[in-house]
């Protein structure tokens, strides 16, 4: 590999990488499992240090998780979170002992503790003079959610201790599996979406902005570490394990202090197994050193500590019969094929259905109905289909060629792997989709209004497409099967509530192909009112930095489609009215200016940005020629470069403040 495609690799996987940590730690939606993702971050370590030139402060391999939700108070952490980093095989845990021994010659043998790692939510609990003040996410490991109230929910955190003591506990809140699987059957009994697994069950049960419903899910915390600051309490790690029992704290009893790595080993070697019949997730486990001295002296890298390592167990695989392939229809026309399993333990649980991703993929597996396949699955992500055993020849499945739901012929785009059904005003699957994510929480968030109620109304012919919502009364809603006033009456409240959106959320919840809740952010951002935004030519959409060709004709063609004007003009009918840009602004002195942020500043991002926009300004995240400012803290890495090259002018946060505070005193 040279340079050039050392480099560019390295920027696919970054780029791979932070999306997918958007996933798992902002939307608790992750598209990969821990396995692949380990595997992309495995593949940029290793290139970054053959390469090291090529490695800059904003890479993941300097960082911890990601950004944080908008619907709960940024806190800054007193002292920051690490992650962890991963050993997936026996070699890697070996070698980590060794590098770590090292720095301990004579001393035989080092003392470590070695337990279960618990797959939920990382957070930070402190207490003043024991009495619970602050709850903390993890988030970014610098800035956390503050999530206090929430935790108070949660029975097994003590919100005042059994000793008037300062500290800082940490700790991961979790879902037991059996509580897991009972409330997936109830949001099932009440059309509501399923959570993938215990983990996002968890954290969507922690980030409710009800802590009224948060209290009613089964949450538990396991604390696994404590920071005391005022005096030393203990001396080591398995000291600090049962101060915090002591405290009142549950501590996952599953851990054990051994000597060498040898014993080590025999843990992990028994609970790849073993952990299937804990009523709980864990992916892995975490061995740290147990001497407190030990570990300050070795300290940490810029993204996790020396003295511990995570031993991420192997994803599983079975064999199984595929059964069937279910064709399902999106909400844009995709047709998505699902293999039919028959049922099989895997991974602790039962699996009878397997992403198979497009018809592309079939072809390259060369499977069909009856083939014996090997499926995987890690962390208790959805498995996948990897292989069918190659003696045997049923053929391949053939991709249909008509809409198995309106029997339309279907059709594939030059230059996509996805076939689509084009019949998008009558394919009931489509407008039924188009119906469900209008009113989901990424789009227009109308509580209540999930698949199950959008059956009802497309059976009883009260709705059409999505703007036949606003039409709809409470007495419409009464004629639905076990729909009683009460329901009725805050379903109607609902949908009213949802006429004056931003733009942002209307643009995203018109279900326009290629365009997503970001770009339709930058568009809101640059157009003030829904007319400008269908008058829009090519030339203006593709000027807004962000927004390639393929996304600005979308639009165009979108707003041109006589059909979507006749829905458009239904909403307007009805008083739906979306407000513009998600950002008021109060001046326009940064009109025309196009910002980058980049590094570690005072406060988190997100604060810079609404600034910005609330002067009028926009803000993209990459530097180029259109860049007017590059605000940037401590960390720049290669976006200071990059600005630096192409004469971008540089501000630091107080040219920035001085700057702001100027133009708005003008």
């Amino acid at each position: 590999m040279d340079n050039i495609q050392a480099k560019t690799r390295i920027d696919e996987l970054k780029k791979l990488i932070k999306e997918n940590n958007e996933a798992y730690y902002v939307y608790d939606a992750p598209k990969i499992t821990d396995f692949e993702y380990d595997e992309l971050f495995r593949e940029l370590k290793k290139l970054e240090q053959e390469y090291p030139q090529y490695l800059t402060a904003d890479s993941p391999t300097q960082k911890v998780g990601d950004k944080i939700l908008d619907n709960f108070k940024e806190i800054k952490h007193k002292y920051r979170l690490y992650s962890l980093d991963n050993s997936n095989n026996i070699e890697d845990l070996k070698k980590w002992y060794e590098r770590v021994k090292k720095e301990y010659e004579n001393t035989g043998d080092l003392s470590l503790v070695v337990e279960l790692k618990i797959d939920g939510l990382s957070c930070a609990l402190s207490y003043e003079n024991g009495e619970l003040k602050l709850a903390a996410t993890r988030g970014n490991g610098v800035i956390g959610e503050n999530i206090t109230e929430n935790i108070k929910a949660i029975k097994s955190v003590p919100q005042k201790l059994s000793k008037p003591i300062n500290l800082e506990v940490r700790g991961e809140v979790y879902m037991p599996v059996s509580s897991f699987e009972k409330l997936n059957l109830q949001n099932i009994e009440n059309g509501v979406k399923e959570f993938a697994n215990p983990r996002n069950a968890a954290a969507g049960s922690l980030r409710q902005l009800d802590a009224k419903i948060t209290a009613q899910r089964d949450l538990h915390f396991f604390a696994y570490t404590a920071i005391t600051p005022d005096e030393k309490l203990f001396n080591t790690h398995k000291e600090a394990l049962d101060l915090l029992k002591e405290l009142g704290f549950e501590v996952n009893p599953n851990h054990k202090l051994v000597k060498g790595i040898n014993p080590v080993i025999e843990q992990c070697n028994y609970w790849e197994t073993e952990r299937f019949n804990l009523d709980y997730a864990t992916d892995g486990m975490v061995i740290k050193i147990n001497d407190i001295d030990k570990q300050n002296e070795l300290g940490f890298t810029s993204r996790a500590p020396k003295w511990a390592t995570a031993f991420k167990f192997p994803p599983e695989e079975v064999w199984t019969k595929l059964t069937g392939i279910e064709l399902s229809v999106g909400k844009t026309g995709a047709i998505t094929p699902v293999a039919l399993l028959e049922p099989v333990q895997l991974a602790g649980t039962i699996v009878k259905r397997a992403s198979l991703h497009n018809f592309d993929e079939i072809q390259r597996l060369k499977i069909n109905v009856g083939n014996s396949v090997l499926i995987k699955k890690a962390a208790e992500i959805i498995p996948k289909v990897i292989r069918k055993k190659e003696e045997e020849d049923l053929g391949i499945y053939q991709a249909p060629k008509t809409c198995p739901c309106c029997h339309t012929e279907l059709v594939k785009p030059e230059g996509e792997v996805v076939l689509y059904c084009p019949n998008s005003l009558r394919c009931p699957a489509q407008v039924k989709g188009k119906i469900e994510y209008w009113a989901s929480k990424e789009a227009m968030d109308i509580d209540g209004v999930g698949c199950s109620i959008v059956d009802k109304l497309w059976e009883k012919n009260l709705i059409q497409d999505f703007a036949d919502l606003y039409k709809l009364t409470i007495e419409d809603f009464m004629t639905l099967d076990l729909i009683k006033e009460k329901s009725a009456d805050n379903l109607y409240s609902a949908i009213q509530a949802s006429k004056t959106p931003s733009m942002t959320k209307f643009l995203t919840a018109l279900s326009i192909k290629l365009i997503g809740k970001e770009t339709a952010d930058l568009i809101a951002n640059e157009f003030p009112t829904l007319e400008a935004i269908k008058n829009a030519t090519l030339e203006q959409l593709t000027q807004i930095d962000g927004i390639g060709d393929k996304a600005a004709q979308s639009i165009i063609n979108f707003f041109n489609d006589e059909n979507n004007k006749i829905i458009l003009s239904k909403l307007e009918q009805y008083g739906v009215n979306p407000k513009g840009s998600a950002f008021e602004k109060i001046s326009n002195i940064f009109e025309g200016k196009t910002f980058v942020i980049t590094g570690t500043l005072s406060q988190p991002r997100t604060f810079f940005e609404e600034r910005i926009k609330k002067l009028g300004g926009k803000t993209s995240s990459s530097v180029s020629k259109k860049t007017s400012y590059l605000l940037a803290g401590e960390n720049a890495g290669s976006k200071f470069d990059k600005a630096s090259s192409l004469g971008v002018i540089i501000l630091t946060e107080r040219d920035f403040n001085l700057l702001s505070e100027d133009k708005t005193n003008e």
